[in-house]
């Protein structure tokens, strides 16, 4: 398969996108090494300036760690409701610009500027529109500019900090050749100890390695290693489409009025939702609960809080608005709605999480993304078939209908 050279990809990347935030908030913070998250005694490094890096600091590092490394360091809690605001300014100059693009987090965009060469060339486009955008938010920002989406990420990386790099139609295995692996997006660490292991330490070396053998290796993930290290990747930039909630619901056969059992549900809800957040790369900003009884009668209770994708905080949300709204009657339909939602990803949860709590939710989700939701929660929100209440009937605890459309009648 031939990498298409009439295809052209640009990749932006908004470089230390926290830490250039607060330093537009804050110009004092220019040149100095800032840390964001953290700040607390066991909390976790979300961000950090080029200027912290020098000293060894990281993201999901124990804050502990990096003031030992960085004690003149300058620790923000981290504000993502302003974060949320910037990243949506750039998305907006972006969409008046570009015929299609793809917000992938909430400081990285993909441009697809097929077509844009037969009139203006896409390199130069890309690099016009990149001014633009530093002119009109301030923010630093790198880009690479390539056949495939794979070829100019790692062409961003090469030209950080602040940088452009353009990376011509049929040169793409020269350039990649002598990357080190790591520099391959999305390669996990276990699959890069093991080519080490191999003496497989370049991408070039990674492009002479047979598919049969990498497959043999990583199972069908692995003739797909080659093909990328080659640069040849025909994954499509997926039109960015606002979304505005997503919710689920439960309709019982038999109406309830189990309050130790709503409850259980409403957090296992909740836990599920906050899962398929950091999954598509979203935050909440709002939590509603909905009530049905009897007669269709119909109750929902909503609130706001700081967006977030910790399934503690919106399950404790979603509680207390529970409690707020139920009035004691059996229910015919209980459901959540995680609404308010911006482009964003779990690292925003740093802010407040130990190390710790970080490890548990990167294990809990790597389980529940190979085996499914149902593979491992919360014990405060987990209940079994045998559980079930004695007023429910036996299909009580069937899977149950789920809406993610925020048109749905919630």
């Amino acid at each position: 398969m031939d990498q298409a050279t009439d295809r052209y990809i640009a990749h932006i990347d908004l470089d230390s996108f926290f830490v250039s935030v607060e330093r537009l908030r804050n110009p004092e913070l220019v040149g100095r090494p800032v840390i964001i998250g953290g700040s607390r005694g066991r909390g976790v490094v979300a961000s950090c300036s080029y200027e912290a890096r020098q000293f060894g600091v990281h993201s999901a590092m124990p804050g502990a760690q990096a003031r030992r490394l960085c004690p003149q360091g300058i620790f923000l809690r981290g504000d993502m409701a302003a974060y949320g605001e910037y990243s949506g300014l750039v998305r907006e100059l972006i969409a008046a610009e570009a015929p299609l693009f793809e917000q992938a987090s909430i400081d990285e965009f993909y441009l697809d500027l097929t077509g844009l060469d037969k009139f203006f060339g896409a390199w130069e486009w890309a690099r016009q529109l990149r001014r633009k955008l530093m002119e009109a938010t301030g923010l630093p920002m790198s880009m690479g500019v390539s056949t495939s989406k794979v070829v100019s990420k790692i062409a961003t990386g090469q030209a950080k900090p602040n940088g452009e790099l353009w990376v011509p139609p049929g040169t793409e295995r020269q350039f990649l050749a002598p990357l080190p692996v790591h520099k391959m997006p999305f390669l996990g660490g276990k699959m890069g100890e093991k080519l080490h292991s191999l003496g497989i330490h370049t991408l070039g070396q990674l492009q002479t390695t047979p598919p049969a053998h990498l497959e043999q290796l990583f199972g069908k993930h692995g003739p797909g290693l080659q093909q990328r290290a080659c640069g040849i990747d025909s994954s499509a930039v997926e039109p960015y489409a606002e979304r505005k909630s997503i919710s689920k619901e439960h309709t019982f056969e038999q109406d309830i009025n189990d309050g130790v059992y709503l409850a259980t549900l409403i957090r296992n809800m909740t836990e599920k939702l906050a899962f398929k957040l950091r999954k598509s790369g979203f935050l909440a900003g709002g939590v509603a609960v909905k009530l049905r009884y009897p007669g269709f009668e119909t109750h929902t209770k909503q609130a706001t809080l700081p967006p977030t994708t910790d399934d503690r905080k919106l399950m404790k949300l979603a509680l207390h608005l529970f409690k707020q709204a139920h009035n004691g009657k059996p229910l015919r339909l209980i459901g959540v709605r995680l609404g308010n939602l911006t482009q964003g990803s779990a690292q925003a949860n740093l802010f407040e999480d130990t190390a710790k709590q970080s490890r548990l939710y990167q294990a809990m989700d790597k389980l529940k993304l190979k085996h499914g939701t149902a593979a491992v929660g919360r014990a405060s929100g987990w209940f079994q078939p045998e559980e079930r209440p004695e007023t429910s009937t036996p299909n009580f605890y069937q899977a149950d209908p789920e809406t993610d459309d925020p048109t749905a009648d919630f």
